[in-house]
């Protein structure tokens, strides 16, 4: 704020905030100007990264297709899915295999042998140990099982059989407790299965969850004898001509094949290509690089109005905010159309899907021999895909047809169309963040292009505020200088009125 003292057409009659508002008005079209430069730069900024997030999004596809494992996909079907179920992972040859399932896995689980005190109190409450088993003193006893042991200690007359339930929970022993309100039974169960599961109680002065014959002769009623663990089993499995492999869970992986046993027998598995899966992942390949080409493509086609430029302040202040919106809709089109950078990406997106994949030691060797060809050139490189061609070209030579996308080789012409399309998606994706930096980056650390020309139009904005808050305080001081002298004169001359007025009257 200036600090000039502003006298405005007290004297001369002038309408001075008037003549100086539509003068300074004038001064600030170049201002005006600069501004309008930062707004289409913001908006352009806006722009290219609306386009980079597009191609960030399609890489993840492109990297999924450049994977050799996806063109592996494999089926695996059981003779008996009441005994097993099963599913193959890219590591599973195709075959039939035979296997049998000999014993099941399985955990621990001990319940009182008979029912229980009922542990109600009759008045919606819960009976103390003392109450429901007749105990006295304090419950000790020792639990161990195959994440820890720990001891434990409750004063019967205050606990409950939850609150021993809730304690042996808490311990992460690898095993669970629970108590049945409704048939007043303890349950005690590992928390796996296999071999390497077990409950045991290694001390127990109160009998409380075992004793010494592991009949039950205890509070609670479980088969347990102290210092004695009660274990869990292995699944027992033949797989082809292999016997005996033990597993601890019923989930379970053999030779690239993941196995659900559900009980004992004998079944065939048929591992088969999944063709269908690798077809999917490829339509889904093709449309996402239409959809990113589409969106290339109508940026820069995109008409540009250059007659419509972004708004000042003044004149946002006469429209109503649905004639704002329309006019910015205008403004901000086109600022992409026929951009350099975004040809040169589009360009080279299109040529890595084009060329040929050599070496490979198949007919498959270019995308339209897999059966996705290009549309017409006014689609703009749109891809389409020809089921029947391609699943007859993976029917025929799955390998050649995986090389064709997911080809490794320290050789050009002879990776993969994933592998190289994945390549420049990446490049692209880093020229765009050089030019308009991305969605995460702070002002502070946006180093772009973009980003330092809106910080130097940012500088001259400031410099231009500077000059013109100088100019205003210019004329009003020029204004104020004529009001003073307009006044003085003015006060000379009723003066000098009076005087010659006086004298004739005498």
């Amino acid at each position: 704020m200036s600090s000039t003292l502003r006298i405005g057409g007290l004297a001369t009659g002038l309408d001075v905030d008037n003549i100086v508002k539509e003068t300074m008005q004038a001064r600030r079209i170049p201002q005006d100007k600069l501004k309008q430069q930062k707004q289409l730069l913001e908006w352009q900024r806006e722009d290219y990264r609306a386009i980079n997030s597009a191609l960030r999004t399609f890489r993840d596809k492109v990297f999924n297709i450049k994977l050799q494992s996806s063109f592996l996909a494999r089926r695996a079907a059981s003779s008996d899915e009441n005994v097993l179920t099963a599913s193959a992972g890219a590591a599973a040859a195709p075959g039939v295999y035979s296997v049998t399932i000999n014993q099941l896995a399985a955990g621990v689980t001990v319940g009182s042998q008979v029912v229980l005190a009922d542990e109600d109190n009759g008045s919606g409450g819960t009976k103390t140990l003392a109450e429901q088993f007749g105990l006295s003193g304090t419950v000790d006893f020792t639990l161990e099982g195959a994440k820890g042991s720990k001891s434990f200690s409750f004063d019967a007359a205050s606990a409950s059989i939850y609150s021993v339930v809730s304690a042996i929970n808490s311990a992460g022993l690898g095993i669970s407790a629970g108590y049945d309100a409704v048939n007043n039974r303890f349950y005690l169960t590992t928390t796996s299965t296999g071999e390497s599961a077990y409950i045991k109680v290694t001390e127990d002065s109160s009998s409380f969850l075992s004793d010494s014959g592991g009949a039950g002769a205890n509070t609670l009623g479980l088969k347990l004898s102290t210092g004695l663990a009660k274990t869990g089993q292995d699944a027992v499995v033949d797989f082809g001509d292999t016997t005996g492999l033990k597993f601890a869970s019923n989930t379970f992986t053999i030779n690239g094949i993941t196995v659900n046993a559900k009980k004992i027998g004998a079944v065939n598995i048929n591992v088969t290509a999944d063709t269908d899966m690798v077809i999917a992942s490829l339509k889904d390949f093709v449309s996402a690089y239409n959809d990113t080409l589409a969106k290339v493509n109508a940026k820069l086609s995109e008409t540009r109005y250059k007659d419509y430029q972004p708004l000042t302040e003044e004149q946002k202040k006469e429209m109503s905010d649905e004639e704002i919106k329309k006019w910015e809709e205008r403004a901000r089109s086109g600022l992409l159309r026929n951009d350099p950078l975004l040809r040169s990406i589009l360009g080279n997106m299109r040529t890595a899907l084009s060329s040929t994949v050599s070496n490979t030691g198949s007919k498959y060797n270019t995308l339209a021999s897999a059966g996705i060809t290009t549309g017409s050139y006014a689609e703009g490189g749109k891809l389409y895909l020809d089921e029947t061609k391609l699943r007859a070209a993976l029917q025929v030579d799955p390998e050649g047809v995986m090389k064709l996308f997911a080809n490794s080789s320290e050789v050009a012409g002879e990776k993969g169309l994933a592998v190289r399309l994945y390549d420049e998606v990446n490049s692209a994706i880093n020229q765009l963040g050089g030019k308009a930096g991305y969605d995460s980056t702070t002002s502070l650390y946006d180093n772009s292009e973009i980003a330092r020309r809106v910080k130097d139009l940012d500088q001259r904005i400031q410099q231009y505020d500077e000059r013109l808050q100088k100019e205003e305080d210019r004329l009003w001081k020029q204004f104020t200088a004529l009001e003073k002298a307009v006044a003085q004169m003015n006060s000379q001359s009723a003066w000098l009125s009076q005087q010659f007025g006086g004298g004739g009257s005498k």
